[in-house]
C-alpha cells in the first residue's frame, strides 16, 4: 500500500480535506491513469508512488497553520513562531563566534575595535559580530622580500647604492622575515611588508656607505649581510612590529653597467700582482729554507769533524801514555816493537820488494799485483767555501 494513501498518512500527518486554518481550500488529488493514485509530475508516476507535488502541498499548509490563525480579519502571525524564531535566529548568531586557529596561526581578539587578547592555535569561541572581531595571522610561515628586482629585472632607484670609498655598486638582496608578535603586527603598523621594505633598504645603504667596494665583491659580504640584520632588527623592535629578521642574503653585487669591462681591468691587474706577490714569496722561502739547510749540514760536519779530532787526540795521547809506561818497564823490547810496527806499516804501502837471496837456486817470480800502485785510505773534510780537503790516513805516503 503506498505511504501517501489516506489509510496510511506519511509524515506530515493526514492532508486537510477541506480548508485550512488559514481560509485555503486544499486542491483535490490528482488522480493517475488507473485511478489508484496521485500522478507523478509530468504524468510519469504509476500506482503506489510518491507525490512530491502533494508533499510539498502539505508542508506549505503546515508552515500556514504555524504562522497564522484564521479569522474574518485574514491571517495574523502567532507569538510563539516569532520566538521560535527568534530563538533560532539568536542560536545561529551565538554559534557564529565558534572559530578554529590553525597551527601555524595566531589570533588576534579586539572588542569594539580595541585590543583584547591573543588567542593559540585550537577550537577558540568570541563573542559574535559587532561586539568581537578576530583576525587571522600566520605566525611561523617565512616571508621573503626582494629589494634592487628580481629574475633579471634590477630596479636601479633600490640597487643603486654608494660605498665607504664613494664608489657605486649595483646591490640586489633579499630579506627573509616572520611575525614574532601578532598583536604588535596587527595594530602598531599599517603596511607591514612596505616597512620592513623601507627598513631593509635603509639599513642595507647604511651599513654599505661604511664599508668599502672591494669588502662587498669579495671578503666582506658576510659581514654587510649581518651587520645589515640586526640594524633592521634593531630597528623594528624600536618601532614595535613584532617583526624577527631570519636572514638577509646579497643575491648579487657588481659595479654599475657603464664601468663594468674598466673594473674587470683592474680586478686582472690586481689579480696579476697578487701572483707575482705570491710567486716571490715562494721563491724567496724556498731560498731562504735551503740556505738554512746547509747552513745546518755544515755546521753539523763542522761539529763531527772536531768531535773526531778531539778523539783520536785523546785516544793517540792515552797510547803514548800506555806505551811510556811499557817502555819504562822494558826498554828494549818495547824499542824493538815499536821500529817492526812502523816498519810494517810503512813497507805495507811500498812497492818495494825485499828478497833473501841466500840459497836461491831458482829465478824468483813475483805476481804483477805487487807493482801496482796502491791506493792510500783517505778522509773527506768539507771546507767552509764548498770545497773538500783530503787528509790521508795516519802512515799513508805522502
Amino acid at each position: 500500500m503506498p505511504w501517501n494513501d489516506n489509510a496510511n498518512p506519511g509524515p506530515w500527518g493526514s492532508p486537510p480535506s477541506g480548508e485550512g486554518s488559514g481560509g485555503d481550500k486544499q486542491p483535490p488529488k490528482t488522480q493517475g491513469p488507473q485511478g489508484g493514485g496521485p500522478r507523478r509530475p509530468g504524468g510519469g508516476g504509476g500506482p503506489g508512488g510518491p507525490d512530491i507535488s502533494a508533499t510539498l502541498e502539505r508542508l506549505m499548509a503546515q508552515l500556514r497553520s504555524m504562522f497564522g490563525a484564521g479569522g474574518p480579519g485574514g491571517d495574523r502571525i502567532r507569538p510563539g513562531a516569532i520566538a521560535a524564531v527568534a530563538g533560532a535566529g539568536f542560536a545561529l548568531w551565538a554559534l557564529s563566534g565558534v572559530y578554529i586557529v590553525q597551527p601555524n596561526e595566531a589570533a588576534v581578539v579586539t572588542t569594539f575595535g580595541a585590543y583584547s587578547r591573543s588567542e593559540t592555535p585550537g577550537l577558540r569561541y568570541h563573542l559574535p559580530m559587532p561586539i568581537e572581531r578576530v583576525e587571522k595571522v600566520a605566525v611561523t610561515s617565512l616571508n621573503r622580500i626582494d629589494i634592487g628586482g628580481s629574475a633579471g629585472a634590477d630596479v636601479p632607484e633600490e640597487s643603486l647604492m654608494l660605498t665607504g670609498d664613494e664608489n657605486i655598486v649595483n646591490l640586489d638582496f633579499s630579506v627573509t622575515w616572520r611575525v614574532a608578535d601578532a598583536a604588535k603586527y596587527v595594530f602598531t603598523v599599517r603596511d607591514q611588508e612596505d616597512a620592513v621594505k623601507a627598513v631593509a633598504e635603509s639599513a642595507m645603504r647604511e651599513v654599505v656607505g661604511k664599508t668599502t667596494l672591494q669588502d662587498i665583491l669579495t671578503t666582506g659580504r658576510g659581514r654587510v649581510q649581518n651587520q645589515s640584520a640586526e640594524l633592521m632588527q634593531k630597528t623594528l623592535d624600536g618601532w614595535g612590529a613584532g617583526v624577527s629578521i631570519v636572514e638577509v642574503q646579497i643575491r648579487s653585487a657588481n659595479p654599475p653597467q657603464e664601468v663594468v669591462a674598466a673594473f674587470r681591468e683592474v680586478a686582472n691587474a690586481g689579480q696579476d700582482a697578487e701572483s707575482a706577490v705570491n710567486e716571490a714569496n715562494s721563491y724567496r722561502n724556498r731560498v731562504i729554507n735551503e740556505a738554512k739547510g746547509d747552513a745546518a749540514k755544515l755546521t753539523q760536519s763542522a761539529q763531527g769533524y772536531r768531535e773526531q779530532s778531539v778523539r783520536e787526540a785523546i785516544g793517540e795521547a792515552s797510547r803514548f801514555s800506555q806505551i811510556l809506561t811499557e817502555y819504562k818497564r822494558a826498554p828494549g823490547v818495547t824499542r824493538d816493537r815499536l821500529y817492526i810496527e812502523t816498519m810494517q806499516r810503512v813497507l805495507s804501502r811500498s812497492n818495494k820488494v825485499v828478497i833473501d837471496g841466500k840459497g836461491a837456486s831458482a829465478p824468483i817470480i813475483l805476481p804483477p799485483d805487487v807493482f801496482r800502485a796502491k791506493t792510500p785510505t783517505a778522509r773527506v773534510v768539507p771546507q767552509a767555501e764548498g770545497g773538500e780537503t783530503v787528509i790521508p790516513s795516519p802512515g799513508a805516503p805522502r
